[in-house]
C-alpha cells in the first residue's frame, strides 16, 4: 500500500525527551563507566589500520565505511543509551590487525565479525573470511603488508552465517579448493543449514536485516550507531564454497601446514552447524560465536530458528572442561580476545550461566503458568551476571530471549482460546478503530501517553491506527516520534535499528525496491539440490493447479541427472529417476542456474551449443511464469497490499 512521505516538519529526527534523558541518567547510575579493561583489551596487539577505512568494490562503490563514525569522539549524548554508545566506541574506533598472540591475528572491524589469521610453516591458515568479498580482500591485503606476504593454505569457517563465509571468494578460489590445494574445513551439516537460512527465506529475512542492522540508517547519533555484534555490515558482494572437509564430532583433529587443531563440535547454539576450536602449540581457544562481548540472541530479530539456550550454556561448559586448564588466551569471531588462564576461564562461566539463567527462569516461571510477556517483564539478571559489560543487551536482549526459551518449548500459542486465532493485524486495527471511536479519537488519548512518556503502551495502540489508515498524518508521525524515543533509550543495537528504520519508514515511506534474488556469487557455489529448494519455495500455486509436467536435466558437468516434477502443485526433485519427461535439457549445471536466475536466457545459450532442448518446448517458454516474485523490501510497519 502505497503511502506519502510525512511533511518536512514531521519527518525530521526529534531530540530526546525528558522521559528519555532520565532514562540515560539511571544507566549511567547502574553501571560503572570508570571500567576501562574492555578499552585495554581492544586495543591491545593494534599494529595496523586503512586510514579511511572505507573500501569499495570493483565499480567504485562504497561497500564498508567507518570514516563515517567519528561522530563516536564525544561523550554519550541523550539520543543513545549510554551503555550502548560504550560498545559503539569499542567496536567502530578499534579497527585494523592485531596480534592475539605470536603467531595468531586478527583483522577487526574491517565487518562485522573478525577475520582470523594463523600464521602456518607455509601460509595463512583463515578463520571466518567475513561477508563479503571486498572486506575479506581487504583484510587479507593487510595482513600480507604488515606480517609478510604468505599464501593461503586453508580456511576454517567455524558456522553457518553468512558474515562468517560469504566473503570467502575474497581469500581463496573456487578451483584452489576443489582441486584440493587449499582445503576448506567446516562444521557437519553446514552446507545444508547456511543455504537454508540465506536462501530459503532469504528475502524475509533480508528485509528484516536491513531493520536490524540499520542499512538504511544515516550514520549519526540520532540514526545509526553500531550493530552491537560489530561496528557494521558489509554491504559488498558474496560468494559461496561447498567446503572440501567436515568435522563431524568432538575431539577430531587436524594438522594444517604444521599446525595442530582440536576441534569441538557446538551444533545447535549459536548457530545450528558450528564448531569452536583449540590451537596447543599457542594455548589458544577460539569460541567462534558462542561467546561474545555481549548477550547473544536466542531468537534473533532478522528471523531464524529458535536457539536451544540450555544446549548453548553446556556447550560452554564442555569448552571449560575440555580446554579451560590448557588456556592461555581465548578469542573469538567477534569483539576481542580475552588473555589468561584465570580471567578466560571467569569469562566463560559467566557467558556459561548467562545463558542458563535465562533458561531457568523462564522455565521455572512457564511451569507457574506465566506467558512469555509476562515471563519476559519478569527476568533480570543477577547482579554477579548483569554489571559485567560483557553480558550486556546490545545484540541480544533478557527481554526477548526469555520469550524465545518460552517458544522453543511450548510454541507461539499462551494456552489462552482468545489468542487461538486472532484476526490478522489490518482486520484487527480497523475493528480497534471502531470502538475506540475512530483514528482522531486514539491519536488525541495517545499524544497524552506519549507526553507521559508512555512510549511502549503509545506504539502498540497507533500501530493499530496505521496499520487501519496508513494515510493518518497526525497518527503516522506520532508513532514515528514514539518508536524514535524507543530507540534512544534501547541498549540493544538491534533493537535501536528496528526503532529508528521503523521511524524512518514511517516518515518518508518505503524505499525503492526491486525482486529478491541470490546472489550470483552464492548460487554459483550452491549445490544442484539446494537450488531446487529454493525454486520450490517460489513455486505459484495459482499458476500451476492442475499441472503435470517433468523437466529432465542431463548435465553436462555432473555424473548423476536429475528430474524436475511439478504436480499437485508442489515442486519435487527426484536423482538418476528413470522416467518418461515432458522436457529434456542437455547443460550444465552452472548454465541451469544462470538461465533459471534470468542471469542469461535460452536463445543464448543455444547459440553458444551450452544447451540443447528436446520434447516439449512450450513446457520451458511457460517454465518462468510458474514462480513467484518476492520484493526486497516489503512494508514492516504499514499494511501489506
Amino acid at each position: 500500500m502505497a503511502y506519502k512521505p510525512l511533511p518536512n516538519d514531521l519527518a525530521e529526527p526529534k531530540p530526546a525527551t525528558a522521559h528519555t534523558q532520565a532514562a540515560q541518567e539511571k544507566v549511567k547510575a547502574s553501571l560503572d563507566f570508570s571500567n576501562t579493561r574492555s578499552f585495554a583489551d581492544a586495543q591491545k596487539g593494534f599494529i595496523a589500520t586503512l586510514e579511511p577505512l572505507t573500501l569499495k568494490n570493483a565499480d567504485g562503490r562504497i561497500t564498508f565505511d567507518l570514516a563515517q563514525m567519528g561522530f563516536l569522539n564525544a561523550e554519550a549524548p541523550a539520543t543513545v543509551n549510554p551503555s550502548l554508545w560504550r560498545q559503539s566506541q569499542l567496536n567502530a574506533q578499534h579497527n585494523g590487525l592485531y596480534e592475539v598472540v605470536d603467531g595468531i591475528y586478527q583483522v577487526r572491524s574491517f565487518d562485522i565479525a573478525n577475520m582470523t589469521l594463523i600464521r602456518a610453516n607455509t601460509g595463512w591458515i583463515i578463520i571466518d573470511p567475513l561477508t563479503s568479498t571486498e572486506s575479506s580482500a581487504a583484510a587479507l591485503a593487510l595482513a600480507n603488508e604488515h606480517l609478510g606476504e604468505r599464501p593461503v593454505v586453508a580456511v576454517l569457517i567455524t558456522h553457518s552465517h553468512a558474515d562468517h563465509f560469504a566473503g570467502v571468494l575474497g581469500v581463496v578460489h573456487p578451483a584452489q579448493v576443489s582441486s584440493g590445494e587449499v582445503p576448506l574445513i567446516a562444521p557437519e551439516d553446514f552446507v545444508n543449514e547456511s543455504l537454508n537460512e540465506n536462501v530459503l527465506a532469504g528475502n524475509a529475512m533480508n528485509r528484516r536485516a536491513t531493520y536490524m542492522y540499520g542499512n538504511l540508517l544515516p550514520a549519526s547519533a540520532t540514526g545509526y550507531v553500531t550493530t552491537g555484534l560489530g561496528a557494521a555490515v558489509s554491504m559488498g558482494s558474496t560468494g559461496f564454497i561447498v567446503p572440501s572437509d567436515f568435522i563431524r564430532k568432538t575431539g577430531e583433529t587436524r594438522t594444517i601446514d604444521g599446525v595442530e587443531i582440536e576441534f569441538q563440535m557446538t551444533p545447535g547454539t549459536e548457530a545450528p552447524a558450528e564448531f569452536v576450536f583449540y590451537l596447543p602449540a599457542f594455548k589458544a581457544l577460539c569460541m567462534a560465536e558462542i561467546t561474545s562481548h555481549h548477550l547473544h540472541n536466542v531468537y534473533t530479530p532478522r528471523g531464524a530458528q529458535v536457539r536451544d539456550a540450555l544446549e548453548w550454556a553446556s556447550q560452554i561448559n564442555e569448552s571449560i572442561d575440555l580446554f579451560g586448564h590448557r588456556i592461555d588466551v581465548q578469542f573469538a569471531s567477534h569483539h576481542w580476545p580475552i588473555w589468561g588462564q584465570k580471567d578466560a576461564v571467569e569469562y566463560l562461566e559467566k557467558q556459561r550461566d548467562l545463558y542458563k539463567y535465562i533458561h531457568d527462569q523462564t522455565l521455572r516461571l512457564a511451569n507457574k503458568g506465566y506467558t512469555k510477556e509476562e515471563i519476559a517483564e519478569q527476568v533480570h539478571l543477577p547482579h554477579s551476571l548483569g554489571k559485567e559489560f560483557y553480558n550486556r543487551d546490545y545484540y541480544g536482549t533478557v527481554h526477548h530471549n526469555c520469550r524465545a526459551v518460552y517458544v522453543k518449548y511450548l510454541g507461539f500459542f499462551d494456552g489462552n482460546p482468545a489468542t487461538l486465532y486472532q484476526l490478522p493485524p489490518v482486520e484487527q486495527a480497523n475493528r480497534y478503530m471502531d470502538f475506540m471511536g475512530g483514528a482522531d479519537a486514539v491519536v488525541e488519548k495517545a499524544a497524552a501517553s506519549f507526553a507521559a512518556g508512555d512510549y511502549r503502551w503509545v506504539a502498540e495502540v497507533l500501530n493499530h491506527v496505521v496499520m487501519s489508515d496508513p494515510d493518518h498524518i497526525a497518527g503516522r508521525a506520532l508513532l514515528a516520534d514514539t518508536l524514535e524515543q524507543l530507540g534512544y533509550q534501547s541498549e540493544s543495537a538491534p533493537w535501536r535499528n528496528f526503532y529508528l528504520c521503523g521511524a524512518l519508514e514511517l516518515r518518508q515511506g518505503l524505499p525503492e525496491t526491486k525482486a529478491f534474488q541470490a546472489s550470483g556469487g552464492i548460487a554459483a557455489g550452491m549445490p544442484l539440490e539446494n537450488f531446487f529448494q529454493t525454486l520450490a519455495v517460489r513455486l505459484l500455486p495459482s499458476a500451476v493447479d492442475e499441472l503435470n509436467v517433468s523437466i529432465l536435466l542431463n548435465l553436462t558437468d555432473a555424473q548423476d541427472n536429475y528430474t524436475i516434477a511439478i504436480k499437485h502443485s508442489v515442486l519435487n526433485y527426484f536423482k538418476n529417476k528413470n522416467t518418461r519427461p515432458d522436457t529434456t535439457l542437455k547443460i550444465s549445471s552452472t548454465d541451469f542456474k544462470r538461465l533459471i536466475m534470468g542471469l542469461v536466457d535460452g536463445p543464448t545459450l543455444m547459440s553458444e551449443n551450452k544447451l540443447e532442448i528436446s520434447g516439449d518446448l512450450q513446457v520451458m517458454l511457460n517454465f518462468s511464469q510458474l514462480f513467484d516474485q518476492f520484493p526486497r523490501r516489503f512494508p514492516l510497519v504499514t499494511p501489506r497490499s
